[in-house]
C-alpha cells in the first residue's frame, strides 16, 4: 500500500464527491457547468514537495467508470504540472492511465488520436526535451507542413517522452484489473494481466499517485494549437476505484 495508506488525500472541487468504503473509492461529478472547475479525486500526496513514489514499484487496481464522461479522468502517477483556476505549470511527467472526452485533443503522440482511453506516459522534463525547447516556436511552424511533421515529429516526440497505446473504451464501462510497473526508464502497462503498452524514456520521479474525474478539456497538438476550458455535463458521471495496492518490485 502506498505510504500512509489511511492518510489518502481527498479533494473536492466544484460539484464533485468522493465517497469510500473498506474496497475504495467512488469519485463522482453529480454534474457540471462550464462555468466552474468541478473535480473528485484522491492522492497521496499533500503537495509538490511531498511525492513519495519511486521506481521500481507495481501500481495494481480494479476500476470502471460510468455515466456520459465529459473532461478527463485516469489514475496513476503524476509529478502535479498543473492546476485549473491558477497560473502554477510545470512541464508534465506522468505514467498513467488516461481518459479523455471527443472535446479534447491531445495529440502528441502520432499515428494515437487525441481523446480516449489510454495507457499513457509523458516525461517532458527530460535533458532531451529542455535541450529542444529554445525551437519551439519555429517547431510549430515548421509541423504545420505535413512532409516536415512525418518527418521531425519522431524527434520532438522521442524528446517529450510520450508514448501511448488506445485502449477499448468499451473496457471503461466494466471492472478490470490495471496495472503498471514502473522500472528506472521504462513503464509496462497490462489490463486483465495482458501488456498492453510498454513505455521508454519514462520520467524516474518522485511522483505522486492521483485517480481523479474532472470537467476539463484540453487541446495540445505540436502544430501548436493550445487551448482549454471547462465543460458542462448535465448528468452523472462516476469513477470507481478499489483494490488500490502500490508495492515495491
Amino acid at each position: 500500500m502506498p505510504r500512509g495508506a489511511a492518510l489518502w488525500r481527498v479533494t473536492e472541487l466544484g460539484g464533485g464527491i468522493v465517497e469510500r468504503d473498506d474496497a475504495g473509492f467512488r469519485l463522482t461529478l453529480p454534474r457540471a457547468a462550464s462555468d466552474v472547475y468541478s473535480d473528485a479525486q484522491i492522492s497521496d500526496y499533500a503537495s509538490r514537495t511531498d511525492f513519495s513514489q519511486r521506481p521500481p514499484l507495481r501500481l495494481s487496481l480494479r476500476a470502471r467508470f460510468d455515466g456520459d464522461l465529459k473532461g478527463t479522468a485516469g489514475f496513476g502517477f503524476w509529478n502535479h504540472a498543473f492546476m485549473p483556476g491558477t497560473r502554477s505549470f510545470r512541464l508534465p511527467q506522468a505514467i498513467w492511465f488516461f481518459f479523455t472526452s471527443r472535446e479534447n485533443d491531445i495529440a502528441l503522440a502520432r499515428g494515437i488520436a487525441g481523446h480516449g482511453w489510454k495507457a499513457a506516459a509523458i516525461n517532458a522534463r527530460s535533458r532531451r526535451f529542455l535541450a529542444l525547447l529554445p525551437s519551439a516556436l519555429p517547431g510549430f511552424l515548421l509541423m504545420r507542413n505535413r512532409m516536415l511533421y512525418a518527418t521531425l515529429w519522431p524527434i520532438g516526440q522521442r524528446a517529450i517522452g510520450v508514448s501511448e497505446a488506445l485502449l477499448d473504451e468499451a473496457l471503461c464501462r466494466e471492472f478490470h484489473n490495471y496495472r503498471i510497473d514502473w522500472f528506472d526508464g521504462r513503464a509496462v502497462f497490462a489490463v486483465d494481466g495482458e501488456v498492453v503498452h510498454e513505455a521508454e524514456h519514462v520520467a524516474s520521479g518522485p511522483l505522486g499517485f492521483i485517480a481523479w474525474i474532472d470537467n476539463q478539456y484540453a487541446v495540445v497538438t505540436p502544430q501548436g494549437r493550445f487551448k482549454g476550458g471547462l465543460l458542462p455535463a448535465s448528468g452523472a458521471q462516476s469513477l470507481e476505484v478499489r483494490d488500490i495496492q502500490i508495492s515495491p518490485l
